[in-house]
C-alpha cells in the first residue's frame, strides 16, 4: 500500500504541477492586457490511505484588492466629472477672451465709455457721435457673439449627454450579459475569472460616466447602484439611460421638471420594471462624466447667460431708465404719491419704510402685465420684497391688493384725491406709529431719443423694442437679452441724438448734457445685481458700477476655471496613484511568475523523480517474488 500511495502522491503532484504552470502561462501571456487580474492556483491537501496525502487544484484565485478597486472606481468618477468641467470652462474663457485683447467684452465696454467721454471732450462732432454709436454696436455685437459662445457649449454639453448615455448604456448591458454567463459558475472556476475581468473593465468603464457602488452576491452575480440607491444592475438586468436631445439650445431653452415646460434634452434612466426617473429632477447621479454635463448645462452655463444677460440688461436700463421721486404727502398720516402714468411692463415703483422693529424694509412694485406670471416669487426675507401687479388695473384695485399683500406692514395704500390724478397710487402710515415710509420713487423707461432728458432707449431688445425687463409667464425679458441686444435703429439712423436731447427748445450746439450723463451711468453710478448671477446673495446683493460688475464677474469665472483646472490634476494624480497600488497587487509581476516557473520546474522533477524510484523499487520487488 505503501508503493501505490507514494505513486498516487507524485501523480497528483505533477497534475498539480501542471495546473499551476498552465496558470502561470496564462499570466505571462496576459502580463501585458487590459484588465487582465492575475491568478493563483487553489491547491488543497487530500488524505489518501493510512500514509501520505495527495494534492488537489480545486480551480483558481484572482488576485485583487476589492477595496482599492472600490477606491479607484470612486475617484474614476470624480476624474470624469473634473475632466468634463474643466474642459468647459477652459473653453469659456476662450468665450470670453484673454482680458485687454481685442474681441473681449472688457474691451468693448472700454472702448465705448472712452468713445463717450470723448464726445463730450469735442462738444458733440459728428464725428465723435458716429464713433460713439459704431463703438455701442460693437459692445452689442460683443455681447451677441458672447451669448453664442456660451450657449454652443451648453450644446456641446448636450450632445454629450447622449453620447456619455450611449457609452453608459453599453457597460450596462455588458455587464448584465456576463453576469449571466456567470450564473452557475463557481467564483474559482477559471472561466469565471477571465469573465470577471471582463465584467470588472466594463464596471470600470461604466464609473467614468456615473457613480457607482458595487456589491456581489453568493452566486457571483454584480449588484451596481448608484450612491443614491438606484440600482442599474441586477442579476442578469440593467437599467438603461434614455435620452431624448432637444438640438441646439439657446439662452431660452432651460430645464424644467415639468417635462412640458423643458427646453432641454431629456434624461431619464429606465428600470427593468418599465419606470422612469428623470435624472435631472431626482439628482440619480452625482458624480462621473454625466453628473457634470447636466450641472454644466442646467447649472454652470446658465448662471454665466445670467452674469451677461445682467450686463447688458443693467447697461439698458442705465441709459434708458428715470427715477421720480414721489410727492411727500405731509399727513397725518404721512407717505408720498407715486405718478404711475407711462409705465411700461418691468417698469417699478420703489419704497422703503421702517417697520415695528425700527428695522428698514424695500419693497419692490413690478408692473406685470401678463396675469399668469403672478404672483412673483421672492426669497426667504428677500429685501428689497418684490410683489407683482398690473399698473393699468386702476388705483382703487392696485391699493385693495397692496393692501391684502401687506397686512400687518402698517402701510396704506389708496388712490391719491384729486388734485392728483387718476394714475397717482398714495402709500402713507396707518397712523398707528409703528411703521414709517421714508421714500417712494417710481421707475420708467424712456421710449423717446429727444424727451428732453438725457435718458434715452440707447440699447434696445432687438431693433427698436424698448428693454424694460418685463416678466411674462415664459420667464424675464432679461432672459437671452445679452443675444438680442442691439443699437436703437433711429439712433443708428442719426447719431446727433447722441448729443440732441430736446426738440423744444432744441439742445444748443455744443451742449455735453446726455454724453455725460451716458458715460457717469456707465462708469460712477453703482447698481445692485441679481444674486443668481453668483455674485452676492438676496440679503447683501452685489453693488458696484458697471464696469466694477463686469470685472467681478469675468474674475469669478476665471477663478473657477483655475479651481477646476486644478481639481483635475489632482484627480489626475488620485487615479494614477490608485491604479498604480491597484496594478502592484492586481497585475501579473513577471519576475513573481519566472520565480513561480522554476519552483514548479524543480517541483516537476522532483514529482517524475518520486515516480521512477517508486518503478525501481516495485520492479525489484517483483523480481523478488519471481
Amino acid at each position: 500500500m505503501g508503493l501505490s500511495s507514494a505513486l498516487a502522491s507524485a501523480m497528483s503532484g505533477l497534475r498539480a504541477n501542471q495546473a499551476a504552470l498552465s496558470i502561470v502561462s496564462s499570466n505571462v501571456a496576459n502580463s501585458q492586457t487590459p484588465g487582465y487580474v492575475a491568478q493563483t492556483p487553489n491547491q488543497i491537501e487530500v488524505t489518501t490511505g493510512d500514509f501520505g496525502s495527495t494534492a488537489k487544484t480545486t480551480g483558481v484565485s484572482r488576485d485583487i484588492d476589492s477595496y482599492v478597486l472600490n477606491q479607484l472606481r470612486t475617484e474614476t468618477g470624480g476624474s470624469g466629472y473634473a475632466d468634463q468641467t474643466a474642459n468647459i470652462l477652459k473653453q469659456l474663457q476662450n468665450v470670453y477672451g484673454t482680458p485687454g485683447n481685442s474681441g473681449t467684452l472688457e474691451t468693448a465696454l472700454n472702448n465705448f465709455t472712452t468713445s463717450l467721454q470723448a464726445l463730450s471732450t469735442s462738444a458733440g462732432s459728428s464725428s465723435a457721435q458716429t464713433v460713439a454709436v459704431g463703438a455701442a454696436q460693437a459692445l452689442a455685437t460683443q455681447l451677441n457673439v458672447t451669448t453664442k459662445g456660451i450657449q454652443s457649449l451648453r450644446s456641446n454639453v448636450e450632445q454629450d449627454l447622449g453620447t456619455s448615455s450611449q457609452a453608459a448604456n453599453a457597460a450596462l448591458n455588458q455587464i448584465a450579459d456576463i453576469n449571466s454567463k456567470l450564473q452557475g459558475l463557481a467564483s474559482t472556476d477559471p472561466s469565471a475569472a477571465t469573465l470577471m475581468d471582463q465584467r470588472d473593465q466594463a464596471i470600470n468603464s461604466l464609473s467614468k460616466y456615473v457613480d457607482v457602488r458595487v456589491t456581489t452576491d453568493g452566486s457571483n452575480q454584480a449588484n451596481i447602484y448608484t450612491t443614491t440607491g438606484i440600482q442599474l444592475v441586477g442579476a442578469g438586468l440593467a437599467s438603461q439611460f434614455t435620452f431624448a436631445s432637444a438640438g441646439a439650445l439657446g439662452a431660452t431653452s432651460l430645464y424644467n421638471i415639468d417635462p412640458a415646460k423643458s427646453g432641454v434634452g431629456a434624461l431619464a434612466i429606465k428600470l427593468p420594471n418599465g419606470s422612469s426617473i428623470d435624472v435631472a429632477g431626482n439628482n440619480v447621479v452625482s458624480s462621473g462624466q454625466i453628473a457634470a454635463d447636466l450641472k454644466l448645462r442646467d447649472q454652470t452655463l446658465v448662471q454665466a447667460q445670467q452674469q451677461v444677460d445682467q450686463l447688458a440688461a443693467t447697461m439698458s436700463s442705465a441709459l434708458s431708465d428715470k427715477t421720480t421721486a414721489g410727492t411727500s404727502v405731509s399727513g397725518p398720516p404721512a407717505g408720498f404719491d407715486i405718478d404711475l402714468a407711462g409705465a411700461q411692463p418691468g417698469n417699478t415703483v420703489n419704497l422703503t419704510y421702517t417697520d415695528s422693529t425700527n428695522t428698514q424694509r424695500q419693497i419692490t412694485l413690478v408692473n406685470v402685465t401678463d396675469p399668469a406670471a403672478l404672483p412673483l416669487q421672492n426669497a426667504t426675507n428677500a429685501n428689497p420684497m418684490q410683489i407683482g401687479l398690473n399698473f393699468s388695473g386702476g388705483m382703487g384695485a392696485i391699493a385693495a391688493a397692496l393692501n391684502t399683500a401687506l397686512s400687518g406692514s402698517h402701510l396704506t395704500f389708496s388712490a391719491a384725491p384729486s388734485p392728483a390724478t387718476a394714475t397717482t397710487l398714495r402709500v402713507t402710515d396707518d397712523n398707528s406709529g409703528l411703521a414709517k415710509v421714508n421714500s417712494a420713487s417710481s421707475t420708467k423707461t424712456i421710449s423717446s431719443l429727444t424727451s428732453g432728458s438725457p435718458q434715452l432707449p440707447l440699447f434696445t431688445d432687438g431693433g427698436q423694442a424698448l428693454y424694460t425687463g418685463a416678466i411674462t409667464a415664459s420667464g424675464s425679458q432679461m432672459t437671452g437679452l445679452a443675444g438680442r441686444i442691439a443699437v436703437n435703429t433711429q439712433l443708428s439712423t442719426d447719431p446727433t441724438k447722441l448729443s440732441v436731447y430736446s426738440t423744444s427748445p432744441v439742445t444748443p450746439t455744443g451742449d455735453t448734457t446726455r454724453s455725460d450723463y451716458l458715460y457717469s451711468q456707465l462708469t460712477n453710478t453703482v447698481f445692485s445685481y441679481s444674486p443668481q448671477t453668483g455674485l452676492g446673495s438676496a440679503s447683501q446683493p452685489f453693488t458696484g458700477s458697471v464696469s466694477n460688475y463686469l470685472q467681478q464677474f469675468l474674475s469669478v469665472q476665471a477663478n473657477a476655471s483655475t479651481q477646476a483646472t486644478a481639481l483635475q490634476q489632482g484627480q489626475s494624480v488620485v487615479v494614477s496613484t490608485l491604479q498604480a497600488k491597484f496594478n502592484s497587487t492586481s497585475s501579473v509581476n513577471l519576475d513573481s511568475e519566472m520565480s513561480n516557473l522554476i519552483q514548479l520546474q524543480n517541483a516537476y522533477a522532483a514529482n517524475a523523480h518520486v515516480m521512477s524510484v517508486v518503478q525501481s523499487m516495485m520492479n525489484t520487488l517483483l523480481q523478488a517474488q519471481g
